[in-house]
């Protein structure tokens, strides 16, 4: 069923992260072309943030910068990324990404994974915007208090708590970058882009219309 495909996100997620890692360790010469970093290599890391790691091979020293990969049904109904992320401001080292990966499948209800172009960030600024968003920007009547956890730190250990915690968020929106402002611009890119020459909005349409009728 054409709603139902979007549960593929989870399984999809893993194999998109294992590809990721792949790729930029073969594009080695592109992001280092002298070879300052030898002893480094991007690898997966599973059940923490972030998603990904640049880190030294022996594992001896502390990561130089980190990649959140979240993957994006593009036929969703929602018609925007519906994850949230809620990492803390003092986890995330300045260096590190947000990577957004839009995709669908290639005969629309089958075939493989296609991906689009990702929307690329720096995570700090959107966990800056998000609580900036839900403190200052949105019109709450409620509490805006966030609580934030204590001695977070970049590339936390597994099980350590680094998310932070709107106060009352009786609707779970705290996090939901895509309503924030920082990704209209590429929603509204990838609104336009076409499958089988047809427009993502429209095949949107078509399937909403579909299922109430």
């Amino acid at each position: 069923m054409a709603s139902d495909i979007f549960t593929l996100n989870t399984p999809l997620a893993a194999t998109i992260e294992e590809a990721f890692v792949q790729t930029l360790n073969s594009l080695r010469p592109v992001w280092d072309p002298e070879s300052r970093y030898q002893d480094f290599a991007f690898s997966r890391q599973a059940q923490t943030f972030p998603d990904v790691l640049l880190r030294a091979v022996d594992n001896g020293t502390r990561p130089l910068m980190g990649v959140e990969l979240k993957g994006w049904y593009l036929l969703a109904k929602e018609k925007e990324p519906t994850f949230r992320f809620n990492t803390t401001e003092a986890a995330i080292n300045p260096w590190d990404l947000l990577v957004v990966v839009p995709w669908v499948l290639s005969n629309v209800l089958s075939g493989s994974p296609i991906l689009f172009p990702p929307f690329v960030k720096s995570a700090l600024y959107c966990a800056q915007q998000r609580t900036y968003y839900w403190q200052h920007e949105r019109d709450a009547q409620s509490n805006v208090r966030i609580d934030v956890p204590l001695g977070a730190h970049p590339y936390p250990e597994k099980r350590k708590k680094v998310a932070d915690k709107a106060r009352h968020d009786q609707g779970g929106n705290f996090g939901r970058i895509a309503r924030y402002g920082v990704m209209n611009e590429y929603v509204e890119k990838m609104l336009t882009e076409k499958v089988r020459g047809i427009e993502v909005e429209n095949w949107i349409r078509f399937f909403l219309r579909e299922t109430r009728s």
